[in-house]
C-alpha cells in the first residue's frame, strides 16, 4: 500500500507541498463536519500533523487525496465524539456575543446540505461539491456503490423536501 519515507532535507518542501495542494480540501470537509470555522482550522491542523507523524508516501496525487479525506473524516468525528465537545457552550448560543468566528455559508443549498443527516450530507458534499464519482466515494467512506447511490437519491429528496418547504411555509397555510 504505501510505504514510509526517511525525513530528509527536502522533506519539508515535501510537506509543504501536499498542504498546499489540499488544505482548502481538508477545511472544507473539517468545516462540513464541525460547522465550525475555528473547530475546522484546528482540525486542519491535526490532520496535516498526522500526515506528517505517519511519514506517509503515496502511489499518487489522487491516494494522496483519498488518504487525506478518510483520515479528515475520522478526525472530525472522533472531534464530535469527544467529551469537551459535548459540554461546551458553544460562542453563538450565547446572548449578546458578537459573530467573530467567520462567515457561515452563504449558499442556501450549501447550508441545507450541512443541516443534513451526516451519511447524506458527505456523500451529496463529495459528489456535487468534490467531484468524485459514486464508485470512488464508496472507496473512500467503505461502503457499496448501491450504498451510495441510495444515500445520494435520498439526501437529494431531502434536500428538495427542505428547500421547497422552506418556501411553502412562508405562505399562508
Amino acid at each position: 500500500m504505501a510505504s514510509h519515507s526517511t525525513p530528509g532535507a527536502g522533506a519539508d518542501a515535501e510537506w509543504a507541498e501536499v498542504y498546499r495542494r489540499h488544505a482548502d480540501l481538508v477545511y472544507r470537509q473539517c468545516y462540513l463536519y464541525l460547522r465550525n470555522p475555528v473547530d475546522a482550522q484546528d482540525a486542519v491542523q491535526s490532520v496535516f500533523l498526522k500526515l506528517i507523524r505517519s511519514r506517509m508516501t503515496f502511489k499518487d496525487r489522487e491516494h494522496e487525496r483519498a488518504w487525506l479525506l478518510v483520515t479528515t473524516r475520522n478526525h472530525c468525528k472522533d472531534v464530535l465524539k469527544s467529551g469537551w465537545r459535548t459540554r461546551r457552550a458553544h460562542l453563538e448560543a450565547l446572548p449578546d456575543v458578537a459573530d467573530w468566528t467567520g462567515e457561515e455559508p452563504s449558499d442556501k443549498v450549501l447550508s441545507r446540505l450541512l443541516a443534513l443527516p451526516e451519511k447524506y450530507k458527505t456523500a451529496l458534499y463529495l459528489y456535487y461539491y468534490e467531484e468524485y464519482s459514486v464508485r470512488e466515494i464508496a472507496e473512500l467512506l467503505g461502503v457499496n456503490e448501491s450504498t451510495i447511490q441510495t444515500r445520494l437519491a435520498r439526501g437529494r429528496k431531502r434536500l428538495k423536501i427542505d428547500l421547497e418547504g422552506n418556501f411553502h411555509d412562508q405562505g399562508p397555510h
